[in-house]
């Protein structure tokens, strides 16, 4: 069993017996830093993961960044991305480096086969080996290159041995100065670690990250500043919304949650079971607040079944979704049946939690309290 901080949210059953539980801990709060709901510690600290990653663009288009390389909406979407390394992914991030002047080969991500199985296929039939521009976080490590390089236009030179993603380059101290004020901390208090990717990871408390993508959704109500940020966030939130496609890929649950959310959710989520989701104002009532929830699955949850889950469940719980809305989502959950190798039903999985409102707020999703 975890520690304290999580708590039961998901279960699998055989027959009437409950074989596995899963733990994690959630925080919901609004654009003015209130907690709303939570499961578990909402105060538990944890990595980010790839859910960082709109954070991490944001001090490129803060700067100009979008309007001096001529960056499209599909461009900043997959530098916000885990992409699964499709042909139309690696399109997208070959047109982002050739407007920035990065190169493939300055990636420092290192390399991987392509999250979407048909096209890893592909290429193990072709005998091609994948590059790192097929490796999912390529738009990340490729937006980082740019703003070094749009730093070197500005007149900014960068001296020394230091490579881009060394935590105490000039634009890595910028990346996590910017997530620190988005999530109203001290930049001390962000624990740092490194990625999947040798980028480095911050770690806060839940109940902050999820502060940071409710002003990420809504920056001017969530007093964002200077203006060229509340611009850079209204731009990244557009840009994976509008395109939830270069976000993950083919049947992948960010991509599926947005194309169904039609530009109130924004999702992202991240290794170990990690998820941050930002509702747009008026997703949940007229006049309902930005809000943002970040979730951990503690012991990781490879395959991401029981996070996508418990997402699910808190949209439902929260009244974000349609019962039209779940029956197209189905497929991640909150619930579905356990099968065994010849095909027969033993089994179900399915959510077990119930959000515990704050007492102020216990009565906030009723529509007629907005």
């Amino acid at each position: 069993m975890p520690d304290s901080s999580y708590s039961p949210v998901f279960e699998l059953t055989r027959g009437k017996t409950v074989e596995s539980i899963h733990y994690g801990a959630g925080a919901v709060v609004d654009v003015h830093g209130n907690l709303l709901a939570s499961f578990g510690n909402p105060s538990t600290t944890t990595f980010l993961r790839s859910t960082a990653k709109p954070f991490q663009a944001i001090p490129l288009l803060e700067h100009g960044g979008q309007e001096s390389f001529g960056l499209s909406p599909r461009e900043i979407a997959v530098m916000c991305a885990s992409h699964s390394g499709t042909d139309n992914h690696l399109e997208v991030v070959k047109a982002l480096q050739r407007k920035t002047g990065v190169a493939e080969s300055d990636l420092m991500c290192g390399t991987h086969e392509p999250i979407h199985e048909p096209t890893a296929e592909m290429l193990r039939n072709r005998k091609e080996l994948p590059t790192p521009n097929r490796h999912n976080c390529s738009g990340k490590h490729s937006g980082m290159l740019a703003y070094v390089h749009l730093k070197e236009r500005l007149g900014e030179t960068f001296s020394g041995e230091l490579s881009y993603i060394d935590p105490l380059h000039p634009i890595q101290q910028e990346i996590v100065r910017t997530f620190a004020e988005m999530c109203e901390l001290p930049v001390t208090s962000v624990k740092m670690g490194i990625d999947g990717c040798s980028a480095p990871n911050f770690a806060v408390p839940l109940r902050n990250a999820a502060l940071a993508f409710s002003r990420l959704c809504d920056p001017e109500t969530g007093a964002v500043s200077p203006p060229t940020r509340v611009m850079a966030c209204k731009n990244i939130t557009s840009a994976m919304m509008s395109n939830p496609d270069m976000v993950g890929g083919p049947g992948r649950f960010d991509t599926r949650l947005m194309q169904i959310g039609r530009g109130r959710i924004l999702s992202k989520g991240g290794a170990e079971a990690y998820h941050g989701i930002g509702l747009l104002p008026g997703a949940i009532a007229p006049g309902s607040p930005s809000i943002g929830i970040a979730l951990k699955i503690s012991d990781g949850d490879d395959r991401k079944k029981a996070c996508n889950a418990v997402v699910l469940e808190v949209l439902r719980q929260l009244g974000v979704l349609s019962a039209d809305d779940m029956e197209a989502l189905a497929d991640f959950g909150p619930w579905y049946d356990i099968f065994n190798w010849r095909k027969l039903v033993v089994g179900e999985a399915r959510t077990n939690f119930d959000l515990k409102y704050s007492r102020k707020y216990g009565l906030i999703y009723e529509k007629s309290t907005w």
